[in-house]
């Protein structure tokens, strides 16, 4: 029973870092200064409000994704560093499937794969004020990449969360007690 239980611990442990070095270091260097969330199966099927099974579909084949978003001003963040962290991501046997633009933003899409099964997937999104990382472990269907954005986006609490972050939920508030803008 007590091997089972450290068996567990430590392959519970195992999983909980099994994502890539490049986003780990990310979120050492920057502790506290990104917005982070973690996201199972099971969470991400709760975002599915409507029962889209194609949404069901879509994340049927990840087992847990991280969601970062780093603010580039307040990070001091620029297109050499950028590139640096495409070429970390590389250096851990990504390997770049998919580039593009999404609604005014640039993606690169990185996938790592083991006996020909993917085994990781890391969606970089890069605008001119954020950068977006989505750090899977499993995968996803690279032509419906868009459709998990726009979920995560249209949920209620995370953008919530995202707002609070960036900042955004400051306009709707008023500057003084007396109500004026």
């Amino acid at each position: 029973m007590r091997f089972t239980l450290i068996f567990l611990f430590t392959f519970s442990t195992f999983l909980l870092s099994a994502q890539t070095k490049t986003t780990e270091a990310l979120t050492k260097k920057y502790d506290g200064e990104i917005f982070t969330a973690f996201f199972y199966r099971s969470t991400l099927q709760m975002l599915n409000q409507n029962d889209d099974k194609d949404f069901d579909e879509l994340v049927k084949d990840i087992e847990k994704m991280r969601f970062m978003m780093l603010d580039k001003a307040k990070l001091h963040l620029d297109g050499n560093q950028y590139k640096n962290l495409k070429t970390q991501y590389r250096s851990e046997g990504y390997e770049e499937m998919m580039s593009g633009r999404f609604e005014g933003r640039n993606f690169d899409i990185y996938l790592r794969e083991q006996n020909g099964n993917v085994k990781g997937t890391v969606i970089l999104l890069n605008d001119s004020t954020n950068l977006m990382i989505l750090d899977i472990l499993g995968k996803i269907a690279l032509d419906k990449t868009s459709q998990l954005f726009k979920t995560i986006d249209g949920s209620t609490e995370i953008g919530n969360r995202i707002k609070a972050f960036t900042g955004n939920g400051d306009k709707d508030k008023k500057k003084d007690d007396h109500g004026i803008d």
